[in-house]
């Protein structure tokens, strides 16, 4: 029986990561699938890292062409985020929480809802069927939702995704709240990191109106110590535009503390497309907004409404 690939996108983070291991386990235990095994389309990031470690859960394998191989798509399904070899590969389902940015010539089993995180629905799969979650599972699972809604602060959580943080909190024996932070602090430091690292540690290319476009977004308990490593940051930004094709690079240093972003941008020259999408002003191409927190629904939907 051939292997089927239960992966999420490039740059993986937290949720796309254990998203893949829950969701394969889930398809095995229900029979839906025997043959899907979790996958992962880059290296883990340390809050992920983390948070496998955590539970004692091993990493997913490391999925670098997909070509002839078949696939379940979570936590995404635009082409541009897709593990190398997608375009050649057989997909046979997606479930995600995004936007629908997909076209297959074959009909397939498509799954997307408004909430703050994949696990969340995958969860609720396992509520439904009345598979019971051992500790490993429940964990990750409410590691992953934590780690996506930044502790319920982002604006697109729901209270679905709070009741199935609740439900998971209990069957792992920990404060939902407190738990989210020490996630999330795993991957607040910038201390040693490359400004490409910094970039890459949760990064999505997109298409507006035929310009490509990429956004990054690292979370901090610290703005100054973001701010410090600005001028190294922008530096990489520029050269990705200049080497990489890129027509516009956006990169959100998001404070979980404060509830605001640091947005450093590369590409608009004039400042008009920050200007138009967000409201906001370009000095020495960065801006803080206060308040901007999801990457999924305050920065890509005015970016695709002024581009696209």
């Amino acid at each position: 029986m051939s292997e089927v690939y239960v992966i999420g996108h490039k740059s993986p983070d937290t949720d796309s990561v254990c998203a893949a291991i829950a969701y394969a386990n889930f398809k095995r235990l229900t029979g839906e699938n025997a043959a899907a095994v979790a996958a992962r389309a880059g290296e883990i990031n340390p809050e992920t890292e983390f948070v496998l470690k955590h539970f004692e859960v091993e990493p997913p394998k490391q999925l670098d062409n997909a070509a002839g191989r078949k696939l379940i798509l979570v936590d995404h399904n635009e082409f541009g985020q897709m593990v190398d070899g997608a375009d050649k590969a057989d997909i046979i389902e997606v479930l995600d929480h995004h936007r629908i940015e997909f076209k297959l010539a074959n009909p397939i089993l498509f799954h997307t809802e408004p909430v703050g995180s994949t696990s969340t629905l995958i969860a609720e799969k396992y509520f439904e069927k009345g598979i019971k979650l051992d500790k490993k599972m429940a964990g990750i699972l409410l590691a992953a939702i934590l780690s996506d809604t930044v502790v319920f602060k982002s604006p697109t959580s729901t209270e679905r995704d709070k009741k199935v943080a609740e439900k998971l909190a209990k069957m792992v024996g920990v404060d939902p709240l407190k738990f989210g932070v020490e996630v999330k602090k795993a991957k607040a430091s910038l201390a040693g990191k490359s400004a490409k690292d910094i970039i890459f540690s949760d990064f999505k290319d997109y298409n507006f109106g035929g310009k490509r476009v990429g956004v990054g977004q690292v979370e901090i308990v610290d703005i100054e110590e973001a701010r410090s490593r600005k001028k190294d940051i922008l530096g990489e930004m520029e050269r990705m535009v200049k080497q990489e094709g890129y027509d516009m690079i956006f990169m959100m240093l998001t404070d979980i503390i404060k509830e605001g972003t640091e947005l450093l941008v590369v590409g608009d020259k004039e400042g008009t497309v920050t200007k138009k999408a967000f409201n906001a002003v370009l000095k020495d191409n960065s801006v803080y907004i206060e308040g901007m927190m999801s990457r999924k629904k305050q920065v890509i939907p005015p970016l695709e409404k002024t581009l696209g």
